[in-house]
């Protein structure tokens, strides 16, 4: 079809005559940000719509018993594991799941296959690694009396990547328990995906040792059996239970791990021992081993041979350890709010001493630890360890692994933000497979608060959002599972995004005491425990009395933006002394509380608070100022607290033709 070119450039210019002249139109659109079913699914017995666990909520239970050897020569873990299994759930189980982590450190991996040329962070191309299964078998619980016995069942393992069914005779009842055994071996990668590796130092090699044995993967009343493969973004999501567990190395190493060194008469010298135990009632760092120790055979109980350091830990989801001759070691007491004590200690190499680098990192674990123990839920392990090495920033339960090249206000940031994990996931023990943001985001933001308090606020400074907004939004959304996720926006949608989430939420829209008790009370709910996404939206309605479907639905769930304006100003009768009806406008999707602070021409300066509810009735709203003299500015989000995407419809200020129109 053809168009006269003459009608054609008549249309156009009259098109950009009307754009010219027509305001910003807006996206947002009420009824779909307050639709009242977004969250809508009803309680059951397992998990209530409060939600809190239900009355008839449950969780299988998995305790382990492991043996491990190091061969540094060969480069080698070696060893075996017992699991007592015991299913809790209502379900007859022919089947169950291990994790087998070390076998996505391989090209032919998924996650091998899954990286990019690239590279990245949780590449890991190049080495051929992964289990060496040898042995597998599984005996059933039978009661006897009191007292309790096994008999065998056959058993047969599938592994399919990082994950191995055993498929058993018969199936596992509600209430029974199985004990699993499995003897296995794996090389140790240099770089395990940035979750575990080695070092090389002038004084020997650093292991940092994780994914280290085969875990029980969660059976829960959400989706069964969890099993999607490790590809390396994705984390963990485990079963809690007790872990008693030996490391074998050569007698001059020194050994850190999750929970409690049981042994210490027999891998420690006098000397250690005495300082240990100073350290634990000493408020400031105590040298156990020094610099000038690393290297002198007295540091250690024998010399020759190995020592096997025996460790347990309780009601943890995971376990993990390091290793090294090159240790330097030093601890100080950690105050509980109950009034019981754990212990701080960091190892680090002699390229990592000094006062602007790792000698402070004892004082760190104490200061972070200290503060999210008063403000969330008390630290529930013995021990709190930090070693320096390959690993740029992961946690486990009591231990943390950190870049051993970090000094000030990096080490300071990566140590606090490691141990917060211990409380998102390790304490509240969410899917990190598939809600990144349910641990990296809820730590974010408690990293903040702790960063202000440590020190009189020694490394805070005051988050700019408005430097951060561009980067929010057009992106993967936050609910996106961190496989999907594309790695340069991994940390925006699963730590800092979800993170300011929770800070607008605390500041802007239920303050910080209601903010603060509710997500106290999410913590204690799910402690040790499994919730969901849902679990932790509803638990924060409850607790804080606010329906906040419309917050999750737009900045956790979608990629709603946020802009908002002031459209108008008029004055009764056109008289300044009888008011002022100010109309401000929402231009962008997400809806959120609105501050606006308002200056007269005669000074007087006022701040006006407006709840989120003014947009449920549409994209505008005007209300009235009690105005007794010309307004001269008007500006909307004061304080620079919402990530706006268009700042310059935040003020306002009368044009000249205007202020020359009224009385």
């Amino acid at each position: 079809m053809k168009i006269n070119k003459i009608l054609l450039v008549f249309a156009l210019g009259f098109y950009q005559i009307l754009q010219a002249q027509t305001p910003s139109i807006s996206k947002y659109d009420h009824r779909d940000a307050f639709n009242p079913l977004f969250n809508f699914m009803p309680g059951t017995a397992y998990r209530s719509g409060t939600g809190a666990p239900g009355p008839m909520y449950w969780q299988n239970r998995a305790d382990y018993k492991i043996n491990v050897k190091l061969d540094e020569v060969a480069n080698t873990i070696t060893g075996d594991v017992e699991i007592t299994y015991k299913n809790n759930s209502p379900d007859k189980l022919p089947f169950v799941w291990l994790q087998l982590d070390q076998n996505q450190f391989n090209d032919n991996s998924r996650g091998g296959k899954t990286t990019t040329i690239a590279g990245g962070r949780f590449g890991n191309t190049g080495f051929d690694g992964g289990y060496n299964v040898q042995f597998v078998s599984v005996d059933k619980a039978l009661s006897v009396g009191k007292k309790k016995s096994f008999r065998s069942v056959y058993a047969e393992h599938l592994t399919d990547d990082t994950r191995m069914q055993i498929r058993l005779s018969e199936p596992i009842l509600p209430s029974e328990e199985v004990k699993i055994k499995i003897t296995y071996s794996f090389k140790i990668p240099r770089y395990g995906s940035d979750r575990m590796g080695k070092q090389e130092t002038k004084d020997g090699t650093i292991y940092e040792v994780a994914q280290w044995y085969p875990r029980m993967a969660v059976y829960d009343d959400v989706e069964g059996w969890n099993t999607l493969p490790y590809l390396g973004a994705g984390e963990f999501y485990l079963e809690y239970g007790d872990f008693e567990y030996n490391v074998t190395v050569p007698y001059n190493h020194l050994v850190v791990g999750s929970g409690e060194l049981i042994n210490p008469n027999e891998v420690l010298t006098s000397e250690q021992i005495k300082r240990l135990n100073e350290a634990k009632n000493s408020e400031k760092t105590v040298i156990i081993r020094s610099k000038d120790e690393v290297n002198d055979a007295k540091s250690r109980p024998r010399n020759d041979g190995t020592l096997t350091w025996k460790f347990k830990c309780n009601q943890a989801r995971d376990i993990a350890w390091a290793t090294s001759k090159a240790f330097i070691w030093d601890a100080c007491k950690i105050n509980l709010p109950s009034g019981k004590t754990s212990l701080a200690q960091s190892v680090y190499p002699a390229e990592s001493d000094g006062n602007d680098a790792w000698g402070r990192s004892s004082e760190y674990v104490k200061g972070c630890i200290e503060f999210y123990s008063k403000y969330i839920y008390e630290y529930s392990y013995p021990s709190a360890v930090n070693v320096a090495g390959v690993v740029g920033g992961m946690e486990y339960p009591g231990i943390v692994f950190c870049d051993y090249r970090d000094k000030t206000e990096s080490l300071w940031g990566v140590t606090d933000h490691e141990f917060g994990h211990n409380w998102f996931p390790m304490i509240v023990g969410s899917n990190e497979r598939k809600y990144a943001w349910m641990d990296e985001g809820f730590n974010t933001f408690i990293n903040t608060l702790s960063t202000k308090n440590f020190n009189n606020g020694e490394y805070y400074s005051q988050e700019n959002v408005r430097q951060m907004t561009p980067y929010y939004y057009d992106r993967d959304p936050i609910a996106n599972i961190p496989d999907v996720i594309q790695e340069n926006n991994l940390a925006i949608a699963a730590y800092m995004k979800p993170g300011y989430g929770l800070t607008m939420l605390r500041e802007l829209i239920l303050g910080e005491k209601r903010f603060d008790y509710a997500f106290k009370e999410y913590v204690n709910r799910w402690a040790f425990k499994h919730p969901t996404p849902l679990d932790f939206f509803r638990t924060m309605e409850d607790a804080a009395g606010e329906d906040l479907g419309w917050y999750w639905k737009g900045w956790y769930l979608n990629d709603w933006k946020i802009d908002q304006g002031v459209k108008d100003v008029t004055y009764v009768q056109q008289d300044v002394a009888k008011g002022s009806v100010i109309t401000i406008e929402n231009l962008e999707k997400m809806p959120m509380p609105v501050t606006i602070d308002i200056k007269e021409t005669n000074g007087t300066k006022k701040r006006i608070q407006l709840p989120y509810e003014i947009w449920q009735r549409g994209n505008t709203w005007s209300f009235r100022y009690d105005s007794k003299s010309a307004i001269e500015s008007i500006i909307i989000d004061p304080d620079n607290k919402l990530p706006d995407t268009n700042i310059k419809n935040n003020s306002w200020k009368p044009s000249k033709f205007a202020s020359s129109q009224v009385n």
